[in-house]
């Protein structure tokens, strides 16, 4: 499935193909040696993480934000198995990851919405974020994630206490949660991501 959707004039939501794999990993980069909002404390090879870009376009979607100017990306974000059971299908864990320099500008409002329009259509229910917290923000890690979260309507449903430990500190994590449909008896079925026909 190829995704493409104009957003205004500056700004199109694209699936990720292979072939961005190191502008998207240089994006990572800064979160993984700079922030506590990833966990991850060593920056994946590019044959890794090329491989879980192919791994999640397999049966989610994996966007890119990419400016209409200069075709550089500027975000990206995707959705990924909460649980490895099949009684968790309908459920699944977001990530979303902006150019250091571009955040606050609505980048990441526009790859959340239109994440979330897609797995809808996928027939998925719950969606989660694990986000990293703390009670005393520092230079690694703010509470920014959780305003925007609350701001896109996820409530918080969990919290799992200092179960972080990076930069020589450690840090809480918070479970939260969105809603998509209507759970129902007997449910339909999940779509792979390559299985949808989209709306350009």
């Amino acid at each position: 499935m190829c995704f493409e959707k104009k957003q205004n004039s500056e700004i199109f939501i694209k699936t990720v193909s292979i072939k961005d794999a190191a502008e998207l990993l240089e994006i990572y980069r800064y979160y993984v040696e700079n922030t506590a909002i990833t966990f991850e404390v060593e920056v994946p090879s590019l044959q890794e993480f090329s491989a879980r870009i192919e791994k999640t376009l397999k049966k989610y979607p994996y966007l890119k934000a990419v400016s209409a100017k200069t075709g550089e990306i500027l975000g990206y974000s995707y959705a990924g198995e909460f649980k490895n059971r099949a009684a968790y299908d309908w459920a699944v864990e977001t990530s979303i990851y902006v150019r250091k320099d571009l955040r606050k500008q609505g980048i990441g409002r526009l790859l959340l919405e239109n994440l979330e329009k897609i797995l809808k259509k996928q027939n998925i229910l719950n969606v989660y974020a694990c986000i990293g917290c703390t009670e005393k923000e520092d230079e690694y890690l703010t509470n920014a994630s959780v305003t925007f979260h609350e701001k896109m309507n996820y409530r918080t449903v969990g919290r799992f206490e200092n179960c972080g430990y990076k930069f020589d500190r450690w840090y809480s994590m918070i479970l939260m949660e969105k809603i998509l449909g209507e759970h129902k008896t007997p449910q339909k079925k999940i779509l792979l991501f390559s299985e949808l026909t989209l709306d350009k």
